[in-house]
C-alpha cells in the first residue's frame, strides 16, 4: 500500500468484494521470483525442456505485468486492451509450439496425441501441432487469470494442479513406469520438469500464507498469466495435454462459465448464472467466500487424484 501498487475492484462485481479495493498487487512477481530458486539450484540449467518452461513462463507473465502496471497507473481496472492482450498471448504460444516442433525435428518430441483412458495415440499432427499448443496456452492462461477472483482461490487450486504434474512429469518420463502405463514418452531429459513443477508448488504455498482469506496481497496478471502458462506449457512438454482438461478441471469449468454466459446472453438475452465466473455465482446464491473457497479447493483435489488413475485405466 506504501508504493500504491493497490488492485483496483471492478464496479461490476460482487458489493462485498468493493473493500478489497487497495490491496497490494503484482504478487506474482514473488512466485516466479520464489520457484526460480530451486529451480537454479537443483535442475540441470543446460536442459532444452528447463529453458521452453522458464521462458514461456516469464513470457506470459511478461504480459500480465503489464496489464498490471497500466491498471495501476491509471487507476482502473482497465489495463492492456483485451485485442493486444490476446495477441501477445497469441504470439507466444506462437513461440511455444515453433520451439517443441524444433525439438521433433531432432527427434526429441513427438506430436502425436494420447488420449485419457484410451492406449492408442492418434495420428501425428506435425506441424498442426502448433495450432493445438496455442490453443492449450491462450485457453490455460485465460482459465487462472479468470479463477483468480476470490482470495487464495487461484493460487489453491493451481497448486493443486501443479502438485499434480509434479507427479506426472516423473512417471510420464521414467522410462519403467512410461513402458508400463503405455505413455506416449517423451525424452528422459524432461524428468527436470519435475523439479520445475515442485519449485512452483512450494512458491504458491508460500504466497497462499498471504493471499489466503481475507488477502493480505493479490498476484495480478502477472502471476494468474505466467502460472496459466507453466501449466500449459508442462502439459505440452511431457505429453499429457489433453489430461490437462482434467488436471486443471475447476479452471475449466471457470472458463466455460464464461463462454456460456457470454453465448447465452449473445443469443437470447438471458443469463444462465447470476455472475460469472462460476465461483461469484455461488457467492450472489449465498456461499461465504471461505466456503466457495473451500469447496472449489475440494474439487480440484478430486480432480487432480482422477487424472492421475487415468495413468493406469487405459
Amino acid at each position: 500500500r506504501e508504493f500504491q501498487i493497490g488492485q483496483v475492484i471492478r464496479q461490476e462485481g460482487p458489493q462485498t468484494h468493493r473493500a478489497k479495493a487497495g490491496t497490494p498487487t503484482m504478487g506474482g512477481l514473488l512466485i516466479l521470483a520464489a520457484s526460480a530458486g530451486p529451480t537454479l539450484l537443483w535442475a540441470d540449467l543446460t536442459n532444452v525442456y528447463i529453458w521452453i518452461a522458464v521462458a514461456a513462463t516469464t513470457t506470459f507473465g511478461a504480459v500480465g505485468f503489464v496489464d498490471d502496471y497500466l491498471k495501476i497507473v491509471r487507476r482502473t481496472h482497465h489495463g492492456l486492451r483485451p485485442r493486444y492482450k490476446m495477441a501477445w498471448l497469441i504470439v507466444i504460444a506462437i513461440g511455444v509450439g515453433l520451439s517443441l516442433m524444433w525439438l521433433h525435428t531432432f527427434d526429441l518430441y513427438g506430436t502425436r496425441l494420447i488420449f485419457p483412458f484410451f492406449k492408442r495415440t492418434i495420428p501425428d499432427l506435425s506441424w498442426g501441432y502448433v495450432l493445438f499448443a496455442v490453443v492449450v496456452l491462450v485457453g490455460a492462461t485465460n482459465a487462472v487469470n479468470l479463477t483468480d477472483g476470490l482470495d487464495g482461490l487461484a493460487i489453491s487450486v493451481f497448486a493443486v494442479a501443479a502438485a499434480a504434474f509434479t507427479a506426472l512429469a516423473y512417471v510420464s518420463t521414467h522410462r519403467v513406469f512410461a513402458e508400463y502405463l503405455q505413455l506416449v514418452r517423451p525424452t528422459p531429459a524432461a524428468a527436470e520438469l519435475t523439479i520445475f513443477c515442485g519449485s512452483l508448488v512450494g512458491a504458491s504455498l508460500g504466497f497462499l500464507w498471504y493471499n489466503s482469506y481475507p488477502a493480505d496481497i493479490f498476484m495480478g496478471d502477472v502471476g494468474s498469466l505466467a502460472l496459466g502458462g507453466a501449466l500449459g506449457t508442462v502439459a505440452l512438454l511431457i505429453k499429457q495435454e489433453l489430461l490437462l482438461v482434467i488436471v486443471g478441471g475447476v479452471f475449466v469449468l471457470e472458463a466455460l462459465s464464461v463462454i456460456i454466459q457470454v453465448a447465452s446472453f449473445k443469443l437470447t438475452g438471458q443469463r444462465v448464472f447470476k455472475m460469472a465466473p462460476l465461483h461469484h455465482h455461488f457467492e450472489l446464491i449465498g456461499w461465504s467466500e471461505p466456503k466457495v473457497i473451500t469447496r472449489f479447493v475440494i474439487v480440484a483435489i478430486i480432480f487432480a487424484l482422477f487424472s492421475l488413475t487415468t495413468l493406469k485405466l487405459r
